[in-house]
């Protein structure tokens, strides 16, 4: 993602300097998004050309001063030359307008100053801006059900419009979070029961697309400084590695299968990237392989985790389904192996 460390990557000259920074260093095949800010309608061609495979844009703060949001004019605009480029948009869909700072420390407050007519009303945003310029839009992570409906109206009337929600949003619910347990803090925030299910209908219609992990840790200092107050805490779920696990151990019970798992957290996402030989199985396609256990639980360790900040809510929980081998284009990856992911670019190509 474009805005995850700096320099966020709105320029040729930021996604080089990424590109440098990751060879070599990468465990598995990664593709870099570029970022569409104020400004920078120039370098979206560019980029595109430099290899990334899209462009994120938020509608809302960021948190990030480096990678501030679009206004619905600057998005037309930015749209306007991705239909011309045929490139997808990929938004952070929450109203400014409909956000405000929480009343209080609590979670509750905090749901409540993030609440779903915010991501409503952004999507709508989207919608006309798709539908104006013809270009291709996806919605991140959506954490609002009763936003799938006008997704689904969208679609239907033939909108390039997709959406994607997280393996936080369908596994946990507002209810169960502890009071002062700021890992649980993401953007838009984890909502009630009640809407947790309505994203499930809305992922088994197939209104809802994908589930992407929207893996954005907080160091756990930063935890530790700001005593519980979800009004300051700075916040993101933490769970690229467990994600797999962490959606099969929950969708299972709903009567989904694993070729459902396949279809939202593999094929889709490299579909939407411009990945043609990821994602799926099949001849001509990269051997990216996992031996998957589907009946093995665990407990999540937080301290055990290889992120770089492992805290996470998922710890101590109890999951099903073990990653046992891992497979990167027909070799199998060692814990103590070389690194041997490649940079590649839209269509899948390898990245200069």
């Amino acid at each position: 993602m474009p805005l995850n460390s700096v320099p966020v990557t709105v320029s040729v000259a930021a996604l080089r300097e990424k590109i440098a920074a990751a060879a070599g260093q990468c465990a598995v095949d990664v593709a870099f998004w570029g970022g569409a800010v104020p400004g920078n309608a120039g370098e979206l061609a560019p980029m595109l050309d430099a290899g990334v495979v899209g462009f994120k844009c938020f509608l809302v703060d960021s948190g990030i001063p480096e990678f501030p949001p679009l206004s619905r004019e600057e998005l037309r605009a930015a749209m306007k030359e991705l239909a011309r480029l045929g490139a997808p948009m990929i938004v952070h869909a929450e109203d400014p307008a409909e956000v405000r700072e929480p009343a209080g420390p609590g979670y509750d407050e905090f749901v409540a100053s993030r609440p779903t007519v915010a991501e409503r009303r952004a999507i709508e945003t989207v919608v006309s801006a798709a539908a104006g310029t013809g270009a291709r839009a996806h919605i991140v992570h959506l954490a609002a059900g009763d936003c799938a409906a006008l997704v689904g109206a969208a679609k239907a009337a033939g909108v390039e419009l997709s959406a994607e929600t997280c393996p936080h949003y369908l596994f946990f619910a507002a209810e169960e979070v502890p009071a002062g347990a700021t890992q649980y803090k993401c953007c838009p925030p984890v909502r009630y029961a009640a809407n947790r299910e309505a994203l499930w209908r809305a992922l088994g219609a197939g209104v809802i697309d994908c589930v992407v992990s929207d893996h954005s840790p907080c160091p756990p200092a930063l935890k530790d400084l700001e005593h519980g107050d979800f009004r300051t805490a700075w916040g993101g779920i933490s769970s690229l590695q467990i994600g797999l696990p962490a959606v099969w151990t929950v969708a299972r019970r709903r009567g989904f299968g694993l070729a459902d798992i396949a279809r939202w957290m593999s094929s889709f996402p490299a579909s939407l990237a411009g990945l043609p030989g990821k994602g799926r199985i099949e001849a001509g396609c990269d051997a990216d392989l996992v031996a998957f256990d589907p009946d093995a639980p665990f407990t999540v360790r937080g301290a055990e985790l290889l992120h770089r900040h492992p805290l996470t809510p998922y710890d101590g929980r109890t999951l099903t389904g073990r990653v046992e081998r891992v497979w990167l284009g027909g070799t199998e990856v060692s814990a103590d192996g070389e690194p041997r992911g490649r940079l590649l670019r839209r269509g899948g190509g390898v990245l200069d």
